[in-house]
């Protein structure tokens, strides 16, 4: 379920015997489209206050500093917007999504690092507390080599793994399967991919988990951080989103093919997720989608 092909597919200058590409660049604007590429890509952006962000179905203003991964596929882009800065420092990590074999993932000690990239098909913007710490140690990453550039963007994954107050930014993901095969959240995640446009009850999902309802509830607050409704929503809306920009529908229309029964409450849960009316998302959006 990728929407990438209407956008620019960058070919990252990654070699088949490169480990890490890593962009180190002050400037005063962002001129490169939305687009997508199969790697890992880590981008960090100091003095950066009004930049518009895209991951994904989600857009927002960042602050002064931010630090984001994203998954491989996974479409994104900044954009100057209401940013008035002459110095944006930005510092970009690229690394090809099977560096790390799943052999070596599978260790106990590489586990946080794992589970961080199977979260990365969403997006993940790291604590503003995060980046201000590692800000130093990014900045340092251009003027390494060999071993000790290796080792040293190893360990910042590692401590970006183990790092608090993470936030998933978007709700579509892309098409490939992510989840470990025997994670209760796979069935969970298949379910609601398959029959979210139907209407969903906590006992249905609790039970394609085997769970009780009450196990389940705080198993997918654990998981994702949101109420079962909430988590239902954020994925309909998503949908939403995405056929906003992508077809010519109505907005009622795109309200009922997403599991709304009623536009009054599907334009309520959409201000509430995206901080704006769906005809606003249709507009912000129109001037960043690229069709090739």
């Amino acid at each position: 379920m990728s929407s990438a092909k209407n956008f620019y597919r960058e070919i990252a200058p990654l070699s088949a015997g490169d480990s890490f590409l890593v962009f180190d660049r002050v400037k005063d604007s962002f001129d490169f489209p939305v687009h997508y590429h199969p790697e890992f890509e880590i981008n960090f952006i100091l003095n950066g206050k009004g930049v518009k962000r895209v991951v994904g179905d989600n857009i927002e203003e960042i602050d002064n500093v931010e630090l984001v991964l994203i998954g491989p596929n996974l479409y994104h882009g900044w954009e100057l917007s209401k940013c008035t800065s002459k110095k944006i420092h930005e510092i970009t990590i690229q690394f090809h999504n099977d560096l790390f074999h799943e052999s070596l993932l599978s260790r106990r000690i590489m586990n946080p690092i794992r589970d961080m990239f199977n979260r990365s098909i969403h997006g993940i913007l790291f604590s503003k507390k995060v980046a201000e710490e590692l800000t130093p140690r990014l900045v340092k990453l251009s003027k390494l080599d060999g071993m000790d550039y290796f080792l040293e963007i190893t360990s910042l994954l590692y401590d970006l793994a183990n790092s608090r107050n993470q936030r998933l930014l978007s709700t579509y993901t892309v098409d490939y399967d992510t989840f470990d095969d025997y994670d209760k959240m796979k069935l969970v995640y298949e379910y609601v991919q398959k029959h979210f446009a139907e209407k969903i009850t906590l006992e249905d999902v609790a039970n394609i988990a085997s769970m009780s309802i009450i196990s389940f509830n705080r198993f997918i607050k654990k998981r994702t951080g949101k109420t079962f409704v909430n988590y239902i929503n954020d994925i309909r809306i998503g949908y939403a989103a995405r056929w906003l920009v992508e077809k010519d529908m109505s907005v009622s229309e795109v309200a009922f093919k997403s599991g709304f029964n009623n536009i009054a409450n599907f334009n309520r849960s959409f201000k509430a997720i995206k901080n704006c009316t769906p005809s606003q998302y249709r507009e912000d959006f129109s001037g960043l989608k690229r069709i090739l």
